[in-house]
């Protein structure tokens, strides 16, 4: 009998995939739910199990192949007779055998002398390194011995690394030692080899060599783009050329949420085993602004603006694989610690590659943090069908004016870009200002101000 492999349901308004892997070969075993094949979709990888255990018996599509949904992909044989599996170098038992007078010669050439029944009286040790050494069997694991033995190879290697130490004239000794140069990199031009200083002048006026990606794969590299980057350029694009895209500035001091984080963080992480961050900060901020103005969670579907009360907050996040968007659901029901749990779940399933498709859809909003990578400023795309992103960056320490005096401030720089389709500028703006004042004054985010 044999089971056969399918390609499953991909997810809404997914129809195709690509296969990606294979990560068993045709006639090797497998058990059941085991992964067989890894598929990649426009959005994430999805891993394919074995219906049965048995044998992969057949693949009937080939890696980068793509398919549809409800595609055979191969078959698992589940005829398989357990007791004609062989075992590789499998070894019969043998009972041990009494040992009379055996005789076994250490490394030190010491024989060891075993007798099961019984042992003769040790004679008196004359020389340490030579005279025989008399057991029990039991007692074989309890020696100690109070000498080692000499090991000629160390001795050997110590000398042969002393010998490879180069020959250094005093004056190219220093120059190296000033230019932060490796002697073992310099070829010496001397009697005998010694490094002269004209060898350490050679070798600083020496044009560079290529760069290890040249010198490995050339001047060019082709190598083909995966559906995920296909997808992340087609829907871009698309954002840019279907949207009246606009971007929004205003600077946060940050001050009250570092010193707020720095004086709790501790406790925080005590009592609900996460670290407290700042992105929980600007979700509760987002969540806020939102509320207050319902445009900047809307959406355009046709001739309708869809005016959303539910706040699912997407937050980028950067992989191997490209940039994915997984989605907090009802974060205005959420607590702090609720969203840092969720946002470090979230993170480490989307850089294992385990992230799935549920996790990406029905986001209304979303945050992303080019400040990680340290961007002082930027102008996020939209992440459609959404109709704004708020766009994070660094925190740096510059002058400000306070009350009439200069003082020393941590600053972070926020974007919003938003569809001017549905979204005025004063809402925007608006928006970005409720967003900045939460912020700065932590405790509005407690009494929803």
């Amino acid at each position: 009998m044999s089971e056969k492999i399918i390609v499953p349901t991909l997810g809404e308004s997914v129809t195709e995939a690509t296969v990606s892997k294979w990560l068993k070969n045709q006639g090797e075993k497998v058990n059941s739910d085991e992964p067989l094949v890894e598929l990649e979709t426009d959005k994430v990888n999805i891993e394919v199990p074995a219906p049965s255990s048995g044998v992969l018996s057949q693949i009937n599509v080939k890696e980068g192949q793509t398919v549809n949904v409800g595609t055979l992909l191969g078959e698992v044989s589940t005829a398989v007779n357990s007791n004609k599996i062989k075992v590789k170098n499998e070894k019969k038992y043998t009972p041990p055998t009494k040992m009379k007078n055996v005789e076994v010669e250490d490394k030190d050439s010491a024989p060891i002398i075993l007798n099961n029944e019984s042992v003769n009286k040790t004679k008196e040790v004359e020389d340490k390194e030579s005279a025989p050494m008399l057991l029990r069997e039991e007692s074989v694991n309890k020696l100690e011995l109070e000498e080692k033995p000499l090991i000629l190879e160390d001795i050997q290697q110590k000398k042969e690394s002393v010998s490879q130490q180069p020959t250094v004239s005093p004056s190219a000794r220093k120059m190296a030692a000033e230019s932060n140069i490796n002697l073992r990199d310099v070829e010496g031009t001397g009697k005998n080899g010694v490094i002269l200083k004209e060898d350490i002048m050679n070798l600083m006026g020496a044009k560079p060599s290529p760069s290890e990606r040249k010198s490995a794969h050339g001047p060019e590299e082709r190598i083909k783009m995966t559906r995920l980057r296909l997808t992340i350029a087609k829907r871009l694009k698309e954002a840019q050329e279907n949207a009246a895209m606009l971007t929004t500035f205003n600077e946060v001091d940050m001050y009250e949420v570092i010193s707020m984080r720095n004086n709790y963080k501790d406790e925080f992480q005590k009592k609900y085993s996460v670290k407290l961050g700042f992105m929980s900060f600007f979700v509760k901020a987002c969540v806020i602004g939102l509320k207050n103005y319902p445009a900047i969670n809307a959406e355009i579907q046709g001739q309708e603006i869809v005016y959303k009360n539910y706040y699912n907050i997407s937050i980028a996040v950067g992989t191997e694989r490209g940039l994915v968007v997984p989605v907090l659901r009802n974060t205005d029901e959420m607590s702090f610690a609720d969203i840092e749990k969720d946002i470090n779940n979230l993170g480490q399933k989307a850089r294992d590659g385990k992230i799935t498709i549920q996790d990406l859809q029905g986001g209304t909003f979303t945050i992303t943090n080019g400040g990680i990578y340290g961007s002082m400023l930027s102008t996020p795309i939209l992440n459609p069908p959404q109709s704004a992103v708020l766009g994070m960056h660094n925190i740096v320490e510059r002058p400000v004016v306070i009350n009439g005096n200069v003082s020393v401030r941590p600053i972070m720089y926020l974007a919003l870009s938003y569809d001017h389709r549905i979204i005025d500028g004063k809402e925007a703006v608006s928006f970005l200002k409720n967003v900045k004042e939460c912020l700065e004054q932590p405790k509005r985010l407690f009494l929803n101000l």
